[in-house]
């Protein structure tokens, strides 16, 4: 009869820290298409990022301009100043 050895711990250790490793990715890359999605879609949220957070709505303009040539930037900016809000 054979008999089952248990793996040793480090192979364990691996295997955890490589699952996690990969969990806390997912996450991270789920918080970020959501916050992406969330900016792509509302503009009273984008408002708010450019009160609050400017350095993130930059960063969103500038990948929309590099990518797409979106000019999301200027019709922002010209609704807000059109509504008042800045």
């Amino acid at each position: 009869m054979l008999t089952k050895s248990p793996k040793p711990a480090y192979k364990r250790y691996i295997t955890w820290g490589i699952k996690g490793a990969l969990l806390i990715e997912g996450i991270g890359l789920a918080a970020s298409y959501g916050l992406w999605y969330k900016l792509n879609t509302d503009r009273d949220f984008r408002l708010y990022m450019f009160k609050n957070h400017n350095w993130v709505l930059e960063g969103y303009y500038g990948i929309g301009e590099a990518i797409a040539d979106q000019k999301i930037r200027d019709l922002d900016q010209a609704i807000w100043s059109n509504e008042g809000k800045i």
